[in-house]
């Protein structure tokens, strides 16, 4: 069994609060877990499968709950991200503190990835949210919902969307900002990778409800400022944690890599 703590406080705010999973092995870094639930809903204990096998892998684990809904506007749960940051950098848990990565599903791969764009950290981002300001300018008439059609508010593991959802995409991506569009580009990551951005590893599945563009755009954005990454489509329509099976060894190699002394 890997010892967990639940429920630290990281912050202020009733939601900043971390469980933190301590490896059974020699530790060879730290891996902060963001998980998904569209900026609206979602748990820390979605992803305390996962914050046991990093853990198992020798990583200190820290899986945490951020800011969400009318709480939780955008820039909120990146700020709570800084914090988290701040506090488990300066705290006395003891790992190499040049060993930190970022694992994120869905809306938490989109925080994964400002976290690299920030900090210059490897991050893991399984159908991240990236396509925002150009997505949803392109798709003016859609009229957004966060009603979603297949099993979202199930089990993180068990989501196949079977395809795009448009209504939904627009709806959770206009919800975070309040219904307002004049964020949307300065929160989009791809115009904003730098040559300091940390090595990424991408996944989206080909047919699930966030547009391939996201990943592509990223891609076209590392390769142009040459910041190694890895980019995994996925056949199916399974999305972030539901195709965990078939990237698992890609995203164990990739933390381990990125911890090698």
């Amino acid at each position: 069994m890997v010892k967990t703590t639940f429920n630290i406080p990281y912050g202020e705010e009733p939601e900043q609060k971390v469980d933190v999973y301590f490896p059974t092995v020699a530790v060879r870094g730290a891996v902060i877990d963001i998980h998904g639930g569209g900026w609206f809903r979602g748990d820390k204990l979605k992803d305390a499968d996962l914050g046991e096998l990093f853990a198992q892998q020798g990583y200190l684990t820290f899986v945490a709950n951020y800011r969400i809904g009318e709480r939780g506007h955008y820039p909120r749960p990146l700020e709570d991200m800084d914090h988290l940051y701040e506090w488990l950098m300066t705290g006395d848990f003891s790992f190499p503190r040049e060993h930190v990565l970022v694992f994120g599903s869905s809306v938490g791969g989109n925080m994964a990835i400002e976290m690299a764009i920030k900090y210059g950290m490897p991050a893991v981002s399984l159908s991240g949210i990236i396509d925002m300001a150009d997505w949803i300018q392109a798709h003016p008439d859609v009229q957004g919902s966060l009603d979603h059609k297949n099993n979202f508010g199930g089990p993180s593991a068990a989501i196949n969307q079977d395809g795009a959802d448009d209504p939904f995409y627009k709806g959770f991506i206009m919800n975070y900002f309040g219904g307002r569009t004049d964020q949307l580009a300065a929160a989009s990551p791809a115009p904003r990778v730098t040559a300091q951005t940390g090595p990424l590893y991408i996944a989206n599945s080909l047919n699930e409800f966030v547009p391939n563009s996201g990943v592509l755009a990223m891609a076209q954005q590392l390769t142009a400022k040459q910041v190694p990454f890895t980019l995994r489509l996925v056949p199916g329509t399974h999305h972030a944690k539901g195709y965990w099976r078939v990237v698992a060894t890609d995203v164990l190699n990739f933390l381990a890599a990125n911890t090698a002394e």
